[in-house]
């Protein structure tokens, strides 16, 4: 069995600390191979260290048992590996500091800015817009509230970031790596171009063509919420970002790519469409970033378009400011 040699006393690892504190330490020590271990079954407890008062030149004492355990045992470095205070320095002077050292600094994600940011990826649009862009084979990063629930959705295709649009910090987290966003809902702190560093193309799906349509006691109590759509719509604008605004009728809730689609810019549009087909025209926006801003309105019509897609390429981009 392993042991400590003290001169020509032998003491087992097994005898008890207080043992090892009465026995009389020789002036020479023999420390014993480096093989030697402690049974994991030997316990012991911190140092008690008193508090220098002013003038106090005395050296901090530790027992021995404390000193022949922090050599076997490497003391120091366990009590910084199970959080437990450290020990003074053995010369008596002062311990490291924490006051002086800085945090550290969040760097920026290298890399290619690849994926498309999805805000408020747990609503219903933006579940869509998760689904339409996973189609399309884009790396998705998903703002979301619960990101096990939106793993447990789209599995390994989304990168989910726990936050919240209006927040400006989980935001800017949110979008390390993107280079377009995706806002189904609120616009919130996407309107602070601080928190936008690198993003190249914003897709806003607005409400302001449902609302506008609205009449009689509807267009009364919406009144708010058409207002809110208007001040969405300019804070996008306000980004200096490339966008692109997509103003769909009246969402409905339906299977969609069974209708057509109608698309107008010079004047307001009516109908309805389904919150799939909107999602789908959310999406192709992506592959058609406008040099400043494109603004247009959509619905469904009955029969299907030939080619919609090339309508939606001659759709005219829009070189003045937002009104």
């Amino acid at each position: 069995m392993a042991a400590l040699i003290l001169s020509n006393s032998v003491i087992s690892p097994t005898s008890s600390l207080n043992a090892l504190t009465r026995t009389t330490l020789p002036q020479r020590l023999t420390p014993c191979p480096p093989c030697c271990l402690v049974p994991s079954g030997t316990t012991r407890s911190l140092p008690r260290v008193r508090a220098a008062k002013k003038g106090d030149e005395e050296k901090p004492s530790f027992s021995l048992g404390d000193q022949l355990l922090d050599y076997i045992e490497g003391g120091p470095k366990l009590r910084k590996w199970y959080g437990a205070p450290d020990q003074l320095p053995r010369d008596g002077g002062e311990g490291p500091s924490n006051e002086d050292e800085e945090e550290p600094v969040e760097e920026e994600e290298e890399g290619p800015r690849d994926a498309v940011l999805v805000t408020d990826a747990d609503s219903e649009t933006g579940q869509l817009l998760v689904l339409q862009l996973i189609l399309k084979r884009i790396r998705v990063r998903a703002l979301v509230r619960d990101a096990k629930a939106a793993t447990a959705a789209f599995g390994p295709y989304v990168e989910p970031v726990v936050g919240d649009v209006t927040d400006a910090t989980s935001l800017k987290k949110a979008l390390r790596g993107v280079r377009a966003v995706v806002i189904p809902t609120k616009v919130g702190a996407v309107a602070d171009s601080t928190v936008l560093k690198g993003v190249e193309h914003i897709v806003f799906m607005s409400q302001l063509a449902a609302y506008r349509n609205e009449g009689g006691l509807a267009a009364l109590f919406k009144g708010g919420a058409r207002r809110q759509a208007e001040l969405d719509e300019a804070a996008v604008a306000s980004t200096g970002i490339p966008y692109t605004i997509v103003r769909p009728g009246a969402l409905r809730d339906e299977p969609g790519g069974q209708q057509g689609f109608q698309f107008a810019q010079d004047e307001p549009i009516t109908g309805t469409i389904t919150r799939e087909d909107a999602a789908t025209i959310c999406v192709r926006a992506l592959s058609k970033p406008p040099q400043q801003a494109l603004i247009f309105e959509v619905s469904n019509k009955k029969e299907k378009s030939g080619d919609w897609k090339s309508i939606f390429s001659e759709l005219k981009e829009t070189s003045s400011s937002y009104t």
